[in-house]
């Protein structure tokens, strides 16, 4: 019998398609990933090393490494969605039509200067370089007058919207805070108002009590499949420790989920033969980065299934995968 569940975090209902359901083996990309070979550096590439000046000397923002040795580079999109502020801020409204100077941030993290890596078969270290770079640049970015929210973001493979294979992510700064963040401030506040406890530490220990959804677990992390998940093996990343904003991540922690976030993605990689995917940290915006009742996380979902008709129409999703099936699948990849 089919199920609708219920995302408890943003009260959305999902449709769990237990009568159509695939075995999670019959989900994996019809790839050889062995066979898979990329150079260690490409020519045409502008993110890899060696070819900085030869398609834009831009100004970095960030570095680890010296300029000729570099581990990792920050450096400003070259097709940026929004432009630093420069004077002031427009808004205008002409009845219902409301509209904004298209300010904020956009960067790029290029996270080795190898063309043929990606966080899965990167080294654990390389990824808490990359870590500690998202932090940094969300600590910068959000000490601007002008952002309110900051949304970093990785997309892997041409259906998760990548154009570079090179390994790298994305930070976009806003003006505002999207309707999305919103919606997860308000249902998270309401829960707090009503039971005077985080909705995000509720999942985390019911979660950790039912053990049906776990994939992993370490000492500072948790890693499952959502109860409602909206598509196969998406998973959540959730602090032990409550925390509303990524900036407060300590050393310790950053540490510990380099390898929490190298396993995830080689579970990915190996188990359903790499994937497209896409990953977002889902930090406090502006002014909440204290706060009683918002947790930060990680979203990790993998393009295994395509948005259609139904899901526009209704804004509820058709999930044709079972979310305990999936962790127990994830659990026994070995990696």
């Amino acid at each position: 019998m089919p199920q609708l569940r219920q995302n408890i975090i943003l009260k959305e209902w999902v449709i769990i398609a237990t009568e159509r359901a695939k075995r999670p083996e019959q989900l994996k990309e019809d790839k050889d990933i062995n066979n898979v070979k990329l150079p260690e550096h490409d020519d045409t590439c502008p993110f890899c090393a060696g070819n900085e000046e030869k398609f834009d000397n831009v100004t970095e923002l960030y570095r680890i490494g010296d300029k000729a040795n570099w581990k990792l580079r920050v450096i400003p999109n070259k097709y940026p969605a929004l432009a630093p502020l420069q004077d002031g801020i427009r808004i205008n409204t002409t009845g219902y039509m409301r509209w904004m100077d298209g300010i904020g941030n956009h960067e790029v993290l290029i996270e080795s200067p190898r063309h043929n890596l990606t966080l899965a078969t990167m080294e654990t270290s390389d990824i808490e370089d990359v870590l500690f770079a998202y932090q940094m640049r969300i600590t910068t970015l959000m000490a601007l007058p002008y952002i309110e929210s900051v949304i970093p973001f990785r997309n892997h493979g041409k259906r998760a919207g990548a154009s570079l294979i090179h390994p790298h992510s994305q930070i976009i700064a806003l003006p505002v805070i999207p309707k999305d963040v919103i919606s997860r401030m308000n249902e998270s506040i309401r829960y707090h108002e009503e039971h005077r406890e985080c909705i995000f530490c509720k999942v985390l220990q019911s979660e950790l009590e039912s053990k049906e959804r776990i994939v992993l677990e370490t000492d500072h992390f948790l890693v499952f499949v959502p109860y409602a998940a909206y598509s196969p093996f998406a998973l959540w990343i959730y602090p032990k420790r409550h925390a509303s904003s990524f900036c407060d991540v300590e050393a310790e922690e950053i540490k510990d989920l380099s390898v929490v976030l190298q396993k995830s993605l080689r579970k990915l990689y190996f188990g359903l033969n790499d994937p497209d995917y896409n990953y977002i940290i889902r930090s406090a915006p502006k002014g909440y980065s204290n706060s009683a009742f918002f947790h930060w996380y990680i979203t990790l979902i993998p393009r295994l299934t395509r948005t259609a008709g139904f899901e526009l129409g209704s804004g509820m999703f058709i999930n044709p995968s079972i979310p305990e099936e999936n962790a127990q699948y994830l659990r026994g990849i070995e990696i």
